[in-house]
Parts: structure tokens; C-alpha cells; sequence
């Protein structure tokens, strides 16, 4: 019995690569590694508009922000039984962006790019959104001068 491996949240047989169907099979069969899915339905996701960004795990977190290689498929969990496969997307909006067109758009372009790039059909795509993340804010405080307020600058007082 193979072991299972959760790799960016693929659940399956460490061996076990999708079967891509050919009009020719003379040639040989093409096979595709889980980890190439979960990649483009990664990077199909982040580059809808409102999508701050996907879910990871700390260490991907770390990795980032040490400017290593970004993780495209965090956030990602692939089911592929009886030749359907279910993506599973997790995902931070940005804050005042509409869920649910957000939503909409991130399944169809994840559906689009797959069968695009694989000619595989998406049985499911499901959104499970995570957080909402609000625009940071400038601080209009001086650090040298932390108690100096708006108004002094108003009144032409300096």
C-alpha cells in the first residue's frame, strides 16, 4: 500500500500522477504530476481581481518574507476520484470587494485555465474564503514628533 502525501493540500498516493486522454495513443500515455494542478489553479486564483491572497502555512509565510521561492499552490486541495476532479480554493479577499462576484470569477478562471492548459473537466470548483483583509493605512504621525497634532499644522502654527 502506497503512503498518502498531503502536498499544498493534495490528498492522494504519493505514485499517482493524472492520466491525460490522447486522440493518439500510439505515442504513449501523458501524465501529469498533481503538484502541476494545484500550481495553475494557484496562480488562476491570485490573479483575479480582489484576491489578496491565498492560504499557506507559517513555513510559507517565512519563506516569503526571507524572498525565497513563492508557494503557488498553498491554498490549494485537489481531489481527483473516478476521474472527476473537485479543486478546492482558500483564499483572503481584500477588504470592500464583492465575495461573491470575487467568488464567481476565481472558479470560473480555475476551471478555464485547467482544462486551458490540461484538457482536463473540473467537476467542482468551491471557494472557501478565509479572511478579508483591510488596505493598510498610512500613518500620518511624524516619529519625531508623536504629539504634535493636525490642528497646530492647520492654524499655521509650526
Amino acid at each position: 500500500m502506497t503512503d498518502l502525501i498531503e502536498n499544498g493540500g493534495f490528498k492522494m498516493a504519493e505514485d499517482t500522477n493524472i492520466a491525460l486522454h490522447t486522440n493518439d495513443s500510439e505515442l504513449g500515455k501523458i501524465e501529469i504530476a498533481p503538484n502541476v494542478l494545484e500550481i495553475i489553479a494557484g496562480v488562476a486564483s491570485t490573479q483575479v481581481d480582489g484576491v489578496n491572497r491565498m492560504r499557506g502555512s507559517f513555513s510559507n509565510s517565512v519563506n516569503e518574507l526571507l524572498g525565497r521561492r513563492k508557494e503557488h499552490s498553498k491554498g490549494v486541495k485537489l481531489t481527483y476520484t473516478n476521474e472527476e476532479l473537485v479543486v478546492d480554493i482558500y483564499v483572503y479577499l481584500n477588504y470592500g470587494v464583492s465575495v461573491p462576484k470575487v467568488a464567481l470569477e476565481i472558479q470560473s478562471q480555475v476551471e478555464q485555465q485547467l482544462y486551458f492548459m490540461t484538457d482536463l473537466k473540473v467537476h467542482e470548483v468551491n471557494v472557501h474564503v478565509q479572511g478579508v483583509i483591510p488596505e493598510k493605512t498610512t500613518s500620518s504621525v511624524d516619529p519625531n514628533d508623536p504629539f504634535a497634532t493636525d490642528d497646530d499644522e492647520e492654524d499655521g502654527e509650526n
